[in-house]
């Protein structure tokens, strides 16, 4: 009888136990595919989210993971799910995601190779465009998140011409080829895509990494460079083709790996810049037939007194140190300087020339985001002016002598921010926060708002974007029944409306590849 009894009170002590403890692996699993795998993939290997897996979340602690998830996250479309799952089961999607996978990552030159796709032979196409516009320099590509799609639009009819279907959730902006003739698109799932504009045709599709950042094109056009959140490597790719040429393994001296924030190519000096997110360096990688002497040991052991040869090879590495880690950066229009900020707020300058950092504390508190940052003419001086993705407030920067000239409030954070050689105005969204469905105008000479649009209220307005004379100004509703919206960039009157699917960005040709001072680049 005692042993009865004594048997029943262990097993109802299991039973209140059991109740009190993190869930099941099984259950656990059903509520990431339930509430997490449409953004961040099935296998948490990344999708219109990061992946989720421990090699990607080591600067995020476990106790800020709970927040996030309970609460969202700033400057990103993660939700807060405070109201849907109990503390448990956050807890329990926390321990989930810092699990090691079922399966080991790899994402090599081989499974590379394997996902390479011809879809149509470049040189069979005409070099004539099958479609009549005004001017080719002034079309427009329009990513439409809503279905995955992308319009291309005549940036002097202001009329849609084609919509061809995209890779699922296209992320960091398409690249154009410097006659505007071809464009490349890098999908947060890896994969790149080379698309013929003349002839609307997709030429070739490769994927390049488990989860993207973004990609750029040589200014040369000769190769195309991937960042990859996962692996953590830099993919060099034949543009012609987009068959793999070589991976970089993003690694520091001690082997830390590192994810990469954003590579971008630097035309005068015939290189691509990364910037890393979990390693304090900058990486310069050059592209060139000939590239400088000693260039792959400027930063270690090359001695030009030494009397010995300096190493030659081909795309070599040049290997910066940062104060910080550079979550997002900007050039200078001389590709001489990159601006820096981590997601602390911590703010620096690097001179690429001299290799080092030349501003350690540039004031830039909040979180700016650099990616969408201007340059503009001040009292004779050039200026930086960036949005904010955590306070509300547009930074602008005197890039002579890195003082803080104004700081601008605006109604809430934003996240895009542009302008145009020929207006005397810059634009900047409210992207986050209740006043989303905001617009405001700046006036460039006065760094004042002169004017606030609300084009659809409740509804999210943002990324301007100008056509070639700077003479219209095109602006996107973030919403599955969205619109881009066109206004006259003097009068600020809107001309007409564009009916798309949430379309999230717009891209002028003849704006991007002579890299427009109002457009990010």
């Amino acid at each position: 009888m005692l042993k009865t009894a004594a048997t029943i009170k262990s097993a109802l002590f299991c039973l209140i136990m059991l109740a009190h403890s993190p869930l099941f692996a099984s259950d656990t699993d059903a509520l990431y595919q339930q509430h997490c795998a449409a953004c961040h993939n099935a296998k948490r290997l990344g999708g219109m989210g990061p992946a989720l897996l421990p090699g990607n979340l080591k600067r995020l602690r476990k106790k800020a993971a709970i927040d996030v998830i309970s609460n969202g996250r700033v400057a990103t479309q993660m939700p807060g799910f405070a109201e849907k799952l109990s503390s448990d089961e956050i807890a329990s999607l926390v321990e989930y995601i810092y699990s090691p996978a079922d399966e080991e990552i790899v994402w090599d030159l081989a499974e590379i190779n394997a996902s390479h796709i011809r879809h149509n032979d470049e040189a069979s196409l005409s070099d004539k465009p099958v479609f009549a516009v005004d001017d080719l320099l002034n079309l427009f590509l329009v990513v439409e998140l809503g279905d995955h799609h992308v319009t291309l639009l005549d940036g002097d009819r202001l009329e849609p011409i084609h919509r061809f279907k995209s890779r699922f959730a296209l992320h960091g902006g398409p690249k154009y080829s410097n006659d505007g003739r071809f464009v490349y698109f890098a999908s947060r799932d890896g994969w790149i895509s080379k698309y013929d504009i003349y002839n609307l045709k997709l030429i070739a599709e490769i994927r390049a990494g488990i989860n993207t950042r973004n990609l750029a094109v040589s200014h040369d056009d000769r190769y195309v460079m991937v960042a990859n959140y996962l692996p953590h490597t830099l993919v060099l790719l034949d543009a012609a083709d987009l068959k793999p040429i070589k991976i970089f393994d993003v690694k520091n001296d001690a082997g830390k790996t590192s994810r990469i924030s954003a590579v971008y190519t630097a035309p005068p000096r015939d290189s691509f810049i990364a910037a890393l997110k979990d390693i304090p360096e900058v990486w310069e990688i050059n592209y060139s037939d000939q590239p400088p002497v000693g260039f792959g040991q400027w930063m270690h052991d090359y001695n030009p007194e030494s009397g010995e040869e300096p190493l030659v090879q081909e795309f070599p590495l040049r290997r910066i140190p940062a104060d910080d880690y550079l979550d997002d950066f900007f050039f200078d229009q001389e590709y001489v300087s990159i601006i820096g900020a981590s997601r602390e707020g911590k703010g620096q300058v690097v001179d690429l020339d001299v290799g080092r950092v030349i501003v350690p504390d540039l004031a830039l508190p909040g979180m700016p985001h650099l990616g969408s940052g201007i340059t503009w003419q001040y009292q004779g001086r050039t200026v930086l002016a960036t949005p904010n993705l955590r306070s509300g407030r547009v930074s602008v920067i005197d890039m002579e002598t890195w003082e803080t000239v104004k700081h601008i409030e605006t109604l809430g954070p934003g996240f895009f921010m542009r302008s145009h050689e020929n207006t005397p105005y810059a634009w900047v969204d409210v992207f986050f926060g209740p006043n989303r469905d905001a617009m405001h105008v700046i006036d460039k000479r006065s760094l004042e708002i002169v004017k606030t649009l609300r084009p659809v209220p409740g509804k999210t307005a943002a990324h301007i974007e100008f056509t070639r004379d700077g003479k219209y100004a095109l602006l996107s509703i973030w919403d599955p029944d969205g619109a881009v919206i066109v206004y006259d960039a003097a009068t600020l009157e809107e001309v007409k409306r564009l009916p798309m699917n949430k379309p999230s960005g717009k891209y002028n040709v003849y704006n991007k590849i002579t890299r427009s001072a109002g457009t990010s680049h």
